[in-house]
C-alpha cells in the first residue's frame, strides 16, 4: 500500500516513548519499543511516527536543557509529519521532578496547553483535527525517590504520579479526546522505578492498539 493512504499516528512523549532501557541506559530495539510493537499490530494502514525525547516535559523548561520543553516543539513536529490522523500524547513523568515544583494540577494544565496547540495547528495547517489520545503515564515506583543517587524525584512525586490519571481523564472528556491510563497494564522497571520494562512496552502497545482502533479518524 502506498504511504499516501496511510493514517499517520504521531507518538509524542518522553523517554518512555523514546524507549529508554533502564537496564543499560541505552535504547530498546524497535521490536521491543511500544511504538514499534504498535506499528506491527496496526499493520500497513497506519504509519506510526516515534517522537520521544528523553527528559521532555509539557511546558516546563529543564534548567540544563530548556529545548526539551514539549510545547515549542509540538507545532513544528506536527507540521513535519502532516497530515496527522492521530496524536498519542504521553507526558507528565518528567514534570514531576523536584526542580519544577509542579502540582498534579499544574502538570495537567501543561497537557491542556498541548491539546490546544494541536487543535490550533490543525485548524490552520491541515484540513481536519487529528484525534488526540491523552495517555496518563505509568506510575512512578514507590522507591523512585531513592533508587537513583542523586534522585530527580522526591516522595511527593510518587504521590503526585498517582493523581494524574483522574485529571487527564477529565481533560480528555472536556476536549473530545480519547483517554488511556498506561498504569492499568504497564509498570515501570524495578531497576530504576521510572522507565518501562520490556513487558511494560508490550502491554502499553496492546492497550493503545485497542484505543487506536476505536478512532474514527481521517
Amino acid at each position: 500500500m502506498s504511504d499516501i493512504y496511510k493514517k499517520t499516528v504521531l507518538c509524542f512523549g518522553d523517554s518512555n516513548t523514546y524507549g529508554f532501557n533502564p537496564e543499560n541506559h541505552g535504547r530498546y530495539d524497535e521490536e521491543i519499543r511500544w511504538t514499534g510493537r504498535l506499528q506491527r499490530l496496526l499493520g500497513e494502514e497506519y504509519k506510526v511516527v516515534e517522537e520521544g525525547c528523553n527528559g521532555r516535559t509539557t511546558v516546563f523548561a529543564d534548567p540544563a536543557d530548556p529545548w526539551k520543553m514539549g510545547k515549542p516543539y509540538l507545532k513544528p513536529c506536527l507540521n513535519t509529519h502532516k497530515p496527522v490522523s492521530i496524536v498519542i500524547m504521553m507526558l507528565g513523568t518528567n514534570d514531576l521532578k523536584k526542580c519544577y515544583n509542579a502540582s498534579a494540577e499544574d502538570i495537567a494544565s501543561g497537557v491542556e496547553e498541548l491539546i490546544n496547540e494541536i487543535y490550533e495547528f490543525a485548524d490552520s495547517k491541515q484540513l481536519f483535527r487529528p484525534k488526540v489520545i491523552v495517555v496518563s503515564p505509568p506510575l512512578l515506583g514507590e522507591n523512585a525517590d531513592t533508587v537513583q543517587t542523586p534522585s530527580n524525584f522526591d516522595k511527593s512525586a510518587v504521590e503526585r504520579s498517582g493523581q494524574l490519571a483522574a485529571l487527564y481523564r477529565s481533560l480528555a472528556d472536556r476536549y473530545g479526546c480519547l483517554y488511556y491510563d498506561a498504569a492499568v497494564r504497564s509498570k515501570v522497571s524495578e531497576t530504576d522505578q521510572v522507565h518501562l520494562s520490556a513487558e511494560g512496552h508490550r502491554n502499553l502497545a496492546e492497550g493503545l492498539y485497542e484505543v487506536v482502533k476505536q478512532c474514527d479518524c481521517q
